[in-house]
């Protein structure tokens, strides 16, 4: 697979690319320390995602990582198994600008789904992508749509591994367009830390608590 690079922008100095390199090491051993209490929370949801709707209990789609490359992220399925056939019928209830879609009371979520979601819980699979690299606990979320979508000053983002969670989940994710979710994540990586990274992973248990921003 070609991997393109963002050509506009320069190459990282060498105090950000030691960040980066022991941030990668802490998202691993992140992980790990939670395995055990991750992988039961895993079987529970499983199991209520298998017993609640037919079809498959993950759930997978092409986004778009660092260096514009493309990879599986996983999630729980938290909608009807033929959710995807549904969505041009629904796409006049979209109300974010394109490409993004989101409809509010989608009637594609499942009940569980609907639980899940709620409490991010769908998003756990995830740390899976954490552990193999396409991704990193905090940074700018992937979109599903590929590089050739993008604006030149959006591919800034493609610098980094995109997150489980960033900036605009903790200020409202579902209510911002992707221009605006783009200057948070510029934002982030002009301020790039791990007081900064700390930090969003504390909002966020924060925001999935008060199921506020997310």
């Amino acid at each position: 697979m070609t991997v393109l690079r963002a050509a506009h922008v320069p190459e990282l100095p060498r105090s950000r690319r030691t960040y980066l390199r022991a941030k990668r090491a802490f998202d691993v051993v992140a992980c790990l320390i939670a395995a055990p209490l991750v992988l039961l929370i895993v079987v529970l949801c499983a199991v209520a995602v298998r017993l609640d709707s037919p079809g498959p209990i993950f759930f997978s789609q092409q986004r778009t990582g660092r260096h514009s490359r493309r990879f599986n992220m996983w999630k729980f399925r938290t909608m009807c198994r033929d959710a995807e056939a549904m969505k041009a019928s629904l796409q006049h209830l979209n109300v974010l600008p394109l490409p993004d879609f989101k409809v509010p009371d989608d009637p594609r979520i499942t009940r569980v789904g609907r639980f899940l979601r709620r409490t991010s819980l769908d998003e756990l699979p995830q740390l899976w992508n954490v552990l193999r690299g396409d991704m990193s606990l905090v940074g700018p979320r992937p979109t599903s749509f590929g590089i050739e979508t993008y604006d030149l000053w959006h591919t800034a983002r493609l610098e980094v591994r995109p997150g489980l969670t960033g900036l605009w989940q903790i200020t409202g994710r579902g209510v911002m367009s992707f221009d605006e979710r783009l200057r948070l994540d510029i934002a982030y990586l002009r301020n790039m830390s791990f007081r900064t990274d700390l930090r969003i992973l504390a909002m966020t248990v924060v925001a999935v608590v008060k199921r506020s921003g997310l």
